[in-house]
């Protein structure tokens, strides 16, 4: 049977059911406590925004099948003709980073945005360059193993009622009451998630909304993730754009997109879905409080081994933002000479902080293995 279009906002979900999620939240609210508490005491908090960024851009693409690696994204850093993945990867960093700007400069999440970020996205020849960018589909698409609609799992709501379903989901995210809510429910037995629930449950609602709405021909998986992190950062959830899920999300490919599948057609599991996403966020949670406490000992292990003063330093924490660089990067970022960029990159490497290939003479990109094994 295939699955066809899927209701408008609010869902709705069993008193039982509601009070499991609220309490699983609950749970979750203290390790994104936690979180939030490390992010302001990390020695290297700012940056690590970027690399974290880009551990996200690799792993949200590689839920749609790419295999590009964080090897890739090294071996063709300097590179000026990258692969159409790496290019992949480099487009959805770029519109992650648009998006939490706008979001930073009080932006509300809105078509207007979502349609900027989507033509950042399919920039550069890269996978549905030629599939409408920066503008919702026109005609029905489908989603299915093959390329024949006869073929579908789930049929997307027609393009004639994008702007209307849109509309519904866009006054949901901002907590603004709109008409379409209106739903009659059985108070005794039934929940109603209206926009006012809490904001780590609308999150895991408004992505699979839009993941169900398919406004686009293409990109809405990576952009709906994205949505994701400004969602947390817009409502307040997280201090730091950092709700980086698709790693968990990546390790149960199969099971989140049955789970999304779940809630679409007459009959949605929309509990099914959010217990799912909460339990990723949980995961997400206490891996990220892990890998911060390995990253900082990193970082002061270091500090440790250069023991002095200078520019030294300063390079040390600029790979933590970016673990492969070469000189002249250094140099523009920090407003140094390239000769002391380079002195200081050979002494770190000399310490056995950062490697390079010791083949290559010109061009070198020294490499912050530890910090990526941490990753």
């Amino acid at each position: 049977m295939v699955l066809k279009g899927i209701d408008l906002l609010p869902p709705v979900v069993s008193t039982k059911q509601a009070l499991s999620l609220y309490k699983k939240v609950a749970q979750i609210k203290t390790s994104i406590g936690k979180l939030n508490s490390e992010l302001d005491h990390s020695i290297v908090n700012d940056q690590l925004i970027q690399i974290l960024s880009l551990r996200e851009s690799v792993q949200s693409t590689r839920i749609e099948g790419t295999q590009v690696t964080f090897a890739d994204m090294i071996d063709e850093a300097t590179k000026k003709n990258k692969s159409s993945e790496v290019t992949e990867v480099e487009n959805y960093q770029k519109a992650l980073a648009r998006g939490i700007e706008r979001i930073h400069n009080g932006y509300p999440i809105s078509t207007r945005l979502i349609l900027e970020l989507h033509k950042i996205l399919m920039e550069n020849e890269t996978r549905g360059t030629t599939s409408s960018s920066g503008e919702f589909r026109k005609i029905q698409n489908f989603i299915g193993p093959t390329g024949r609609i006869e073929d579908a799992v789930y049929i997307p709501v027609d393009a004639n009622l994008i702007g209307n379903y849109m509309t519904n989901w866009e006054y949901y995210v901002n907590s603004t009451t709109h008409s379409s809510f209106n739903k009659e429910i059985d108070e005794n037995t039934q929940h109603l998630l209206d926009e006012n629930t809490d904001p780590l449950i609308k999150t895991a609602i408004l992505h699979a909304q839009f993941e169900s709405i398919h406004p686009f021909l293409d990109g809405n998986g990576r952009l709906g993730r994205i949505l994701i992190v400004l969602s947390t950062m817009q409502d307040g959830l997280i201090e730091k754009p950092v709700f980086f899920v698709s790693e968990e999300l990546e390790k149960e490919r199969i099971r989140y997109y049955n789970k999304l599948n779940g809630v679409r057609g007459e009959d949605p599991e929309w509990f099914e879905w959010i217990d799912f996403f909460l339990d990723a966020c949980q995961r997400m949670s206490d891996n990220m409080l892990n890998k911060l406490e390995n990253i900082n000992d990193l970082a002061t292990h270091g500090l440790k081994s250069i023991n002095r003063e200078g520019h030294i330093n300063n390079i040390w924490f600029s790979t933590f933002n970016q673990p492969f660089v070469t000189v002249q990067e250094v140099a523009t970022k920090l407003n140094i000479s390239v000769a002391t960029a380079r002195k200081g990159l050979n002494t770190l490497a000399d310490l056995k902080l950062l490697d390079f290939d010791k083949s290559k003479t010109k061009n070198r990109v020294y490499v912050n293995y530890d910090l990526i094994n941490l990753l």
